[in-house]
């Protein structure tokens, strides 16, 4: 019987010996995860839950992968300032410029079954390309002086932003008339926008400099052309229905209409509301390369997380790893006016980190969304960020924070 006894406490020691140890392995685990500390994570939250308080942004999403594993999946503040409605995981935002990522990736997939080659003039395939004009000064707008491109387009200026077109973000006139041309004239089609874009005047001669364009709509009208469907249904049937990325297209549906994110924007006394004017969320049919896109930040993961894996996604390629090479290394030379920066296809990267001046890895590639959306895979590294809010006007400085936070957690 004391034999037994003494047996029976022994056994008890060694469980709460056990459970203890477990509990020590628990509590590590919580505290680093894909060796990323969840400790020098809270900086991030901290900051984030500040810029809400002092309504610099009415809320916020943050989703963080590394190494296969979430390590940063959190919501702060509101969704609609409005109305209080706290911000959702599955909420459903503009992602504006987020979207030539997507029509870049579905235009290479084509490229890859053999439709044209990069160096193709963009002619061969659409002949409005033909005989295109460069301004000789932009702030006489489309009424000054032309001459003709010295060389034709080609595909991959189209894609890389060198072919000499504007987004209109600028201060000339040319900017101002494309910016008017493009967007506050109605569209019918992504086809009218294209034609709309062309008969405007260059700012430069193709290939000489680069320039934020609207070229990512070129892409969607080649889609269409060598595809034979509408841009909507090609990313359906290629990328959103296979990826499950359910909750991303150019309408919101009527029962999802509950999760849609309004942007934001100061009114006159420096207060953070909701925008007097909200794009439409149904009923668009410009189904454009350029923006239009709604999405949620778990749909935009799992696109980055098929890109970070090689192209590849649940046993399905969707890219080949050596077209994904070309579209992440720089294409530009030093064209591109970030320091340590150039461009690719579709993504801007990282090419010198002492120029940069930014934590990182070479390689890193990334942009962002005109309503304050942003995102960077690194392949080095296994990571993936996504910083989601809705506020205008746009500014980098989220994308600058975000990856000075994440990066300074890592632990190895």
């Amino acid at each position: 019987m004391k034999n037994s006894r003494h047996f029976s406490i022994f056994l008890s020691l060694i469980c709460l010996f056990v459970l203890s140890a477990q509990g020590q392995q628990a509590l590590l685990e919580k505290k680093e995860l894909a060796g990323i500390s969840a400790e020098r994570l809270q900086r991030y939250d901290a900051f984030l839950e500040r810029e809400v308080n002092e309504g610099k942004i009415p809320g916020a999403i943050s989703l963080v992968l590394r190494k296969g594993q979430i390590v940063h999946d959190n919501t702060y503040g509101y969704s609609s300032l409005e109305d209080k409605s706290p911000m959702q995981k599955d909420g459903i935002f503009h992602i504006m410029s987020m979207t030539k990522p997507i029509i870049t990736v579905a235009f290479m997939m084509l490229y890859e079954e053999g439709h044209f080659f990069l160096n193709d003039p963009v002619s061969k395939y659409l002949p409005q390309f033909k005989d295109v004009k460069v301004t000789k000064d932009p702030d006489l707008g489309k009424a000054g002086p032309t001459e003709p491109a010295n060389t034709e387009i080609t595909i991959a200026q189209i894609l890389s932003h060198t072919a000499g077109f504007l987004h209109g973000l600028g201060g000339s006139t040319l900017d101002k008339e494309v910016r008017e041309a493009l967007y506050f004239e109605p569209q019918e089609s992504i086809e009218s926008r294209v034609n709309t874009l062309v008969s405007l005047p260059l700012i430069a001669h193709p290939g000489e400099q680069w320039n934020y364009s609207a070229s990512p709509d070129v892409l969607a009208l080649l889609i269409e052309h060598f595809s034979g469907m509408t841009v909507i249904d090609f990313l359906r049937q290629r990328l959103f229905d296979p990826l499950e990325m359910n909750d991303t297209g150019y309408n919101i549906s009527d029962e999802n209409q509950n999760r849609w994110v309004p942007v934001h924007n100061l009114n006159e006394e420096g207060k953070l509301v909701n925008s007097d004017q909200q794009l439409p969320t149904q009923g668009n049919t410009v189904f454009g390369g350029t923006h239009g896109l709604f999405s949620t930040a778990s749909d935009y993961m799992t696109f980055c997380q098929m890109l970070l894996n090689q192209g590849k996604w649940k046993g399905k390629q969707y890219l080949s790893p050596k077209t994904l090479e070309i579209m992440t290394m720089n294409q530009v030379g030093d064209l591109f006016p970030g320091p340590g920066q150039g461009f690719g296809f579709g993504f801007a990267v990282t090419t010198d980190l002492a120029d940069s001046k930014s934590l990182g890895s070479v390689g890193q590639y990334f942009w962002s969304g005109a309503y304050r959306t942003y995102f960077f895979v690194d392949p080095k590294e296994e990571l993936i960020a996504i910083l989601m809010t809705q506020v205008q006007p746009y500014n980098n400085y989220y994308g600058n924070i975000m990856r000075q936070f994440i990066y300074q957690a890592f632990t190895e």
